[in-house]
């Protein structure tokens, strides 16, 4: 885990979603050919879990398959730059704290991607909400019609 790493979290986040399920080399391969500046922050995290797997539970960093990868909003400093009239402008320089966890995986393809969240075609709801109009007219409302027709005539002849 990083803490305060000088980027937006945002930025930081695109980096993260290529190496999410990755094996260790797979992910040190995607990271050092992303040329964002994040990147070079997520390998350092990556490398030193990779480190730490190695020295405390005593296991192979290539064997390692990175499990999770998240970055969470760190505080944000704010500073002020003086602009015309005698005006400030607000400068916001956010952090973001980067956590990667590893995992050691026995057989290839035991860590699959996460199922997707969208529901097949034939089980989407509809996009309407009105149902469907009747395709029969009422009858008694053309015979109301005509009544009432009838009335509003005999009240003008009296």
């Amino acid at each position: 885990m990083a803490k305060w790493v000088r980027t937006s979290p945002r930025k930081a986040r695109l980096v993260v979603e290529h190496i999410r399920g990755r094996s260790v080399p797979e992910a040190r391969t995607v990271l050092a050919f992303t040329q964002r500046a994040a990147a070079r922050e997520v390998e350092k995290v990556l490398s030193s879990a990779v480190a730490n797997a190695e020295a405390n539970h005593n296991l192979i960093g290539d064997e390692l398959v990175v499990s999770a990868a998240y970055v969470d909003e760190g505080p944000v400093m704010k500073r002020w730059r003086a602009r015309a009239r005698g005006r400030a402008a607000r400068i916001h320089k956010p952090t973001c704290h980067i956590t990667v966890k590893l995992l050691k995986v026995e057989a290839p393809g035991q860590l699959e991607a996460p199922p997707t969240a969208e529901p097949a075609e034939e089980e989407k709801p509809s996009r309407s909400r009105r149902p469907a109009p009747k395709a029969e007219p009422k009858p008694k409302a053309s015979a109301e019609k005509e009544t009432s027709a009838k009335a509003r005539a005999s009240r003008r002849k009296s």
